[in-house]
């Protein structure tokens, strides 16, 4: 578990975070969904509330942040009040959540559920949660296909937050959202949080992973195999390394109910 001390730090680390405030995923989740005008939606595992405050313009109806963290939240309320939104903010698990089967058309999740300990029993939950026709978004960090390629993978992420659990591959996600009772028309992989690149120092420095770790990544980067750094888009400058931030984006329908 994090101190309540490092966790207030990533929180506010989340709110200046240019990973986090903004992304193509995102840009491309809004063109992908179009307007959310008069719509519930809920936004799981929130962090500082990126995702959910690029709808606020949109006009929801209902526009709600989840997490279990108190300092996170926190954060969120201040972004939203910041930009005049309008917002729910709850505290609460990725798999516990405190509402009725039905209430929102979108429920979404971004670089949040590869913390989670029982991804198919919160995505069931946040399936429970979608009016019939509604959808799920999801954009997390990709797994790869590749075993040794994947193991280079976690063992960077670990390092560079030990709260990770682990990244899932496109067709692990399908297969999770579709057990969750979900039909997924999009299903996108090798995307990117950052085009250009975090460098180590920055990408450590956001989640506060401290001098230790960065040197530890910074040795298996510079030990790993370069088709290994080229199979998960990091790339070598001088004696600095870019970071993509590698994710996937998928979207679940949940089917209409039946008519008699």
């Amino acid at each position: 578990m994090l101190s309540s001390q490092r966790f207030d730090k990533i929180a506010s680390n989340f709110a200046t975070s240019e990973v986090h405030r903004s992304s193509p995923t995102i840009d491309a989740l809004h063109e992908t969904l179009g307007p959310q005008t008069g719509r519930a939606l809920c936004d799981v595992a929130c962090g500082a509330g990126h995702l959910a405050l690029s709808f606020a313009a949109q006009g929801p109806a209902r526009l709600v942040g989840v997490d279990p963290a108190p300092s996170m939240l926190e954060e969120f309320r201040a972004l939203a009040n910041d930009r005049g939104a309008k917002v729910e903010a709850v505290e609460a698990f990725a798999g516990e959540l405190p509402f009725p089967d039905g209430s929102f058309d979108l429920v979404m999740s971004r670089l949040a559920p590869h913390h989670f300990p029982d991804l198919a029993a919160a995505v069931a939950d946040m399936a429970r949660l979608l009016r019939p026709g509604g959808q799920l978004a999801v954009i997390d960090l990709e797994g790869h296909e590749d075993q040794e390629i994947d193991a280079l993978n976690h063992e960077l992420e670990m390092l560079h937050d030990p709260t990770h659990q682990r990244s899932y591959t496109l067709d692990e996600w399908i297969q999770c959202l579709n057990d969750a009772g979900l039909n997924v028309p999009v299903a996108r992989g090798s995307q990117a949080e950052s085009p250009t690149g975090v460098p180590v120092k920055r990408w450590c420095e956001i989640a506060s992973s401290g001098t230790e770790a960065e040197q530890a990544i910074r040795q298996r980067l510079t030990e790993a195999p370069p088709g290994h750094l080229d199979a998960l888009g990091i790339r070598r400058t001088g004696r600095e390394f870019l970071i993509p931030v590698r994710t996937c984006m998928v979207i679940g329908v949940k089917p209409l109910a039946e008519t008699r």
